[in-house]
């Protein structure tokens, strides 16, 4: 497929990504990248293992044979509408429909472009004229949110609307589903070149509006074989996919390990402990990945049901402060398995692997893990390991991002050799393990005094009646900033700022970085992933004390 190139940047298939030769060079070399696309292994699953099951889904179960014929007819249902490089949206639960169009959109050469369900008409309406996306997949209800009504508004408000398709239920005004297979006419797929934007999506957006993170077949690739070299993963073994699919966890354990790991993926529409465990026991589970409230609540859902899951090789936790504490508990509980900790983001997914090694809990608890294939460098701190400073966490690799939609997105987020400037604060212990401390911007700085609300946080989880905590930093015309604790109480105690003191004073931390402030909350503001959103916390908080 024909492209152009200019200094840093190339244009594939008529979009505009990071380019950079000799990283690609090297990346092709090792086998990281790979001149066949998602769609040549699903062709060669179908004709291999037609009846290997890829998915589960409630009763459904869809084996290789099946998922090709219904995304190819999805596909050229696709390509007969729109030209490859389109928009494909879809904003669906974890239902084994989401994997047809993912590899559908792939087999049309089209973008997709997974959209969590939560999210509402401001948010849905920025991110479709963002994207241009031609077309979206939504249920006609989720929740009791009427989805397929919310987008019959949402089009109002869209000078090149996409066409709605509409899923389980009423289509209304929309397109059913189930008519795209109806009467397909053969249409030529195109070739697909690997190193082309196959998805975006788009970053949470705690600050301005979200960006739309652009990865290509081979980024995913990358992604892929890191896995399947660090995860303990073998042909045959099976994740339970509990994180939103509409996150780069949940799609690629749902999407892509089935078919280039060789696995099988359990989908759960909504999360729930219990349901979990039953889930894992009678599936034999053998890896999932969550955030720490996923962690949280299974341990305990597996104290109630009595199991170990003998079956679980690997839990990795991520995506939101991870106590050491947790990590060591669910270690010595699901005594077959390995607990770590994991460090990415959707730019550079899985930037660390954890610790595999069971016999190494210290690193696996306290540390956030080995670098995978990513190479890390910390800014300000004498850069590349060994070195015990702190400094902002700078990654590249083979999995990285390959542009932001918008290229004028990128001029703060990367350095001059190519690294992401992830805006988080890190150091390294005993030379190899990543240690991430907290967020740039959530240093709170009081007296002139430096805060890491998540060393902070790690201690003060452990106290018997904090069931979760978030640190933030509040403008105080004195200090500069003063550190409010904001707690789920565990039970019907509640905390105050002495008996957070005494608790941290007798861990021997520095009064400086002990909270003058508490609040108690039912619950901590989350996105679907389980990340606290302490932005919302402060402008609650701030909004309160006016």
């Amino acid at each position: 497929m024909a492209a152009t190139t200019t200094a840093g940047r190339r244009t594939i298939a008529g979009r505009s990504v990071r380019w950079d030769q000799e990283r690609a060079n090297e990346a092709y070399a090792k086998g990281y990248w790979v001149g066949e696309t998602l769609a040549d292994a699903l062709t060669r699953a179908a004709a291999d293992a037609p009846e290997r099951i890829l998915l589960l889904d409630g009763s459904v179960r869809l084996d290789a044979r099946t998922l090709h014929a219904r995304a190819t007819a999805l596909a050229q249902a696709m390509a007969a509408r729109f030209p490859a490089g389109s928009v494909v949206s879809f904003m669906l639960p974890n239902w084994h429909e989401a994997a047809v169009i993912y590899l559908a959109a792939t087999l049309a050469g089209m973008v997709a472009h997974p959209v969590l369900p939560s999210l509402r008409e401001q948010d849905l309406c920025f991110m479709l004229r963002d994207v241009a996306s031609r077309m979206i997949f939504i249920p006609a209800e989720f929740r009791g949110h009427q989805t397929a009504q919310m987008l019959a508004q949402v089009v109002q408000q869209l000078d090149a609307p996409p066409q709605v398709v509409v899923l389980r239920g009423d289509c209304g005004p929309h397109t059913a589903y189930d008519s795209l297979f109806r009467q397909v006419a053969p249409h030529p797929l195109p070739e697909l070149d690997p190193d082309a934007v196959r998805m975006i999506m788009y970053t949470s957006g705690t600050t301005g509006s979200p960006k739309g993170v652009m990865h290509s077949h081979n980024s995913l690739h990358a992604l892929i074989r890191q896995l399947g070299e660090h995860w303990l993963v073998e042909p045959g073994d099976q994740f339970l996919v509990a994180s939103p699919i509409s996150h780069i966890g949940g799609s690629i354990y749902a999407f892509e390990c089935p078919l280039l790991l060789g696995t099988t993926a359990v989908l759960m529409e909504r999360w729930d402990a219990d349901a979990a465990i039953g889930h894992l026991v009678t599936q034999r589970c053998t890896h999932f990945a969550g955030a720490t409230p996923f962690l949280v609540q299974l341990l305990a859902a597996a104290r109630r049901a009595g199991t170990r899951l003998p079956d679980l090789k690997l839990f990795v936790c991520g995506g939101a402060s991870v106590p050491p504490s947790l990590v060591r508990e669910a270690a010595d509980y699901f005594e077959g398995a390995v607990v770590t900790r994991v460090y990415g983001s959707t730019e550079v997914p899985v930037t660390t692997v954890g610790v595999v090694d069971a016999g190494d809990i210290a690193h696996a608890a306290e540390t956030d893990g080995r670098a995978g294939i990513a190479s890390i460098r910390l800014a300000g701190s004498g850069g590349t390991k060994p070195g015990n400073g702190e400094g902002e966490v700078l990654a590249r690799g083979p999995q990285m991002l390959v542009g932001y939609v918008h290229p004028r997105d990128e001029a703060a987020v990367f350095d001059a050799g190519g690294y992401y400037r992830t805006g988080d604060l890190g150091r390294w212990v005993d030379g190899d393990y990543l240690v991430i401390s907290g967020r740039i911007k959530d240093i709170i700085i009081r007296n002139g005094e430096n805060i890491a609300p998540r060393e902070v946080e790690d201690l003060l989880v452990s106290h018997p009646d904090i069931a979760e905590i978030a640190i933030v930093g509040l403008p105080d015309p004195k200090t500069g900033e003063r550190a409010c604790a904001v707690i789920v109480p565990r039970g019907q105690a509640r905390p105050g700022v002495a008996e957070l003191r005494a608790f941290l004073d007798a861990r021997g931390v520095a009064r400086f970085k002990v909270p003058e402030q508490v609040a108690i909350w039912d619950a901590l503001p989350k996105n679907d992933a389980g990340k606290v959103l302490k932005h919302k916390i402060r402008a609650a908080l701030e909004h309160s004390s006016r």
